[in-house]
């Protein structure tokens, strides 16, 4: 059994996620992108600025203290734009587990929904999303780069926490 521990990122946790992200696009997406030239390098950096700028409302699952994935939300939006898991970690729980405390978080904020996107072409994605509880709302053009990549926007209803938060002393 892995034992697994989900928990805020931190800066230091900053360089991890990103390799991690860059090595999801690089095993599923680029393979159903027509190749480009600098394309990996522009998608390195594009991932680390994301990174950098969205580690604060990032969690991670780390095992013995090596970060193996992690999720993020868009700040002051019920919108997740980032959720990766480390290729070989996959299939374990882990994406599962991320995405159920983020949207635990949401709700103890009162979301009712939450929004994310995958490309339409990562059917292992969209099918993970589903299982979520996910539901497909839309289909649109990912308006990044010159590729024809389809994204598929999914949402998913939540029962938000209506009351006190506190003791009742």
């Amino acid at each position: 059994m892995l034992s697994i521990r989900i928990r805020k990122a931190t800066i230091s946790d900053a360089p991890r996620m990103a390799a991690i992200a860059f090595d999801a696009w690089s095993t599923g997406i680029l393979p159903i992108l027509t190749p480009r030239p600098g394309q990996r390098d522009r998608e390195r950096q594009r991932l680390s600025q994301a990174v950098g700028a969205g580690w604060p409302d990032s969690i991670v699952a780390d095992m013995q203290g090596i970060v193996i994935g992690w999720c993020s939300r868009a700040k002051g939006r019920n919108y997740i734009p980032y959720l990766f898991v480390e290729h070989d970690m996959q299939g374990h729980g882990i994406g599962a587990m991320l995405l159920n405390r983020m949207e635990a978080m949401l709700e103890l904020e009162g979301a009712e929904r939450i929004h994310l996107e995958t490309p339409a072409d990562h059917v292992r994605a969209v099918r993970f999303y589903e299982r979520q509880g996910y539901k497909i709302l839309a289909m649109k053009p990912d308006g990044r780069g010159h590729h024809p990549l389809m994204s598929v926007h999914l949402e998913k209803r939540l029962s938000p926490f209506v009351g006190d938060i506190g003791d009742d002393d």
